[in-house]
C-alpha cells in the first residue's frame, strides 16, 4: 500500500528574504521525504510570486496561496487595515491546512514576515505542528508571539551580544542548495558564463530582492570617483534605479551588469570578490556560505538595528565591515564611501577577510531545520 504523503506548509512573505529560506528548507525536506507535498502561504505582494517562479521541489512546482495579511503599524490607518484583515488571513490559512489535512499529515514552518502570524494562529486552531525559523538576529514582535505557540523554534545566531528567543535552538544561516564558495578556477568560469571578464576583480552590490535606493545612489556617486578602477560590478537594484545605475557605470567606463531582480543570485555571489549589501538575514547567509567578504550597510530605519546584529558573526570573525547608511548620497560618499574606497584599493585585505570567513563553519541551518520538521511531521 502506498504511504500517505505529508504536506509541508511554509508560511512567510513580504520579501524574498522570507521566501528563499523556506525554499532552502523545503529542498532538504524533499531529499528526506521523497513523497512530500509542498505548499507556500505568502503575501499578496508580487515579489513573493516572483521569488517562487521556477521553483520545483521533487520535480513539481509547489502550491501557492497568497494570503490577505498586512504588516502592522503604529499609525492608525495601517493598523486598522491590519486588524481588519487579521481574521481573513487566519481563515485563508485555515482553509489551506484543512484541505491539506484531507490528504494526510500536515506540518508547518514559519519563516517570518507578516504572513507568519495569521498562519501560526491557523496552525494553533487546526492542531497542526509548527516550526518557527527566526531569521533575523533580533526577533520581531510577530516571531516572539509565534515562538510561544510553536512546537519547535530555531534561530540564526546574531553574535555574542544579540538578544535571543528563549528555548530557541541556535543554528547557522539557511541557504539554498548549491550555494558554496567557488574554489580555484571556478570563480573565473562563473564570471565568463555571466559575461564578465574572468580576470577582473568583481564587486557584488545588492540591497536585497527589493533593492535599496540609498545603496544604489551611493554606488552611482562612487562610480564618478576613481574608487572602482580595476573592478567590474554586478548590481541588483530592485524595481527602481537600474537605469540610473547603468548610466553611472557606463559614464565612468566601469564594466557592469545591472538588473532589477536576479533569479540566479547564487552565481553572482560565487563570482564576486567583495559584496556591498544590506545586512538582511539572506545577504548575511549568502556571504557566509560563499565566503564572500562583505561591506554591509544595515537598513537605516529599523529602531532595533537588527541588521547590524545579523552581520555581527561575520564582523566578529573578521570577514565583514559594517558602516552606517546616512541615506543621502553626499553624506554616504563622505562616510561609508570613503571606507569602501579604501577597501576596494586593498585586495590583500579582502583576501585575508575571505580566509577568516572559513572559521565560521558550514551554513547548514536548512539541514538542521529540515531534519526537525520531518521528525515532527512523522509523529502525526
Amino acid at each position: 500500500m502506498r504511504p500517505v504523503p505529508t504536506t509541508y506548509v511554509f508560511a512567510g512573505g513580504g520579501t524574498g528574504g522570507h521566501i528563499f529560506p523556506g525554499v532552502a528548507v523545503a529542498q532538504r525536506v524533499a531529499a528526506r521525504d521523497p513523497g512530500a507535498v509542498f505548499h507556500f502561504v505568502v503575501s499578496t505582494r508580487s515579489i513573493d510570486r516572483t521569488s517562487l517562479a521556477g521553483v520545483t521541489l521533487a520535480g513539481t512546482a509547489p502550491a501557492l496561496t497568497p494570503v490577505h495579511a498586512f504588516p502592522p503599524s503604529i499609525s492608525p490607518r495601517p493598523l486598522l487595515r491590519f486588524l481588519a484583515n487579521w481574521g481573513r488571513g487566519v481563515r485563508e490559512c485555515r482553509g489551506v491546512l484543512r484541505e491539506a489535512g484531507r490528504n494526510g499529515p500536515v506540518a508547518m514552518a514559519a519563516t517570518g514576515g507578516f504572513v507568519s502570524a495569521p498562519a501560526a494562529q491557523a496552525a494553533r486552531v487546526e492542531g497542526v505542528p509548527l516550526v518557527l525559523v527566526n531569521l533575523d538576529a533580533v526577533p520581531g514582535k510577530a516571531n516572539r508571539w509565534i515562538a510561544r505557540r510553536a512546537t519547535a523554534c530555531f534561530g540564526v545566531s546574531g553574535g555574542k551580544d544579540a538578544p535571543r528567543l528563549a528555548d530557541c535552538t541556535p543554528i547557522p544561516p539557511i541557504v539554498r542548495e548549491g550555494l558554496a564558495a567557488a574554489e580555484g578556477d571556478e570563480r573565473a568560469r562563473i564570471r565568463t558564463a555571466l559575461g564578465l571578464d574572468p580576470a577582473v576583480r568583481t564587486l557584488l552590490v545588492t540591497g536585497g530582492s527589493q533593492g535599496a535606493g540609498s545603496i544604489n545612489n551611493l554606488m552611482s556617486a562612487l562610480a564618478a570617483t576613481p574608487a572602482l578602477k580595476g573592478w567590474q560590478v554586478l548590481h541588483q537594484t530592485g524595481k527602481e534605479g537600474a537605469d540610473a545605475a547603468r548610466g553611472a557605470y557606463a559614464e565612468a567606463g566601469v564594466r557592469a551588469i545591472v538588473a532589477e531582480f536576479v533569479d540566479d543570485l547564487a552565481s553572482w555571489w560565487r563570482a564576486s570578490d567583495l559584496a556591498v549589501a544590506r545586512s538582511g538575514a539572506g545577504n548575511v547567509a549568502e556571504a557566509w556560505a560563499t565566503r564572500t567578504p562583505a561591506f554591509f550597510l544595515p537598513y537605516p530605519y529599523h529602531r532595533d538595528e537588527h541588521q547590524k546584529f545579523n552581520a555581527a558573526p561575520l564582523v566578529e570573525a573578521g570577514g565583514a565591515l559594517v558602516e552606517k547608511d546616512r541615506i543621502g548620497p553626499e553624506k554616504n560618499l563622505a562616510g561609508a564611501g570613503r571606507s569602501l574606497a579604501a577597501l576596494l584599493a586593498d585586495p590583500a585585505r579582502i583576501e585575508a577577510m575571505r580566509g577568516r570567513l572559513t572559521a565560521l563553519g558550514p551554513a547548514d541551518g536548512a539541514e538542521r531545520v529540515a531534519a526537525a520538521l520531518v521528525e515532527i511531521a512523522a509523529r502525526r
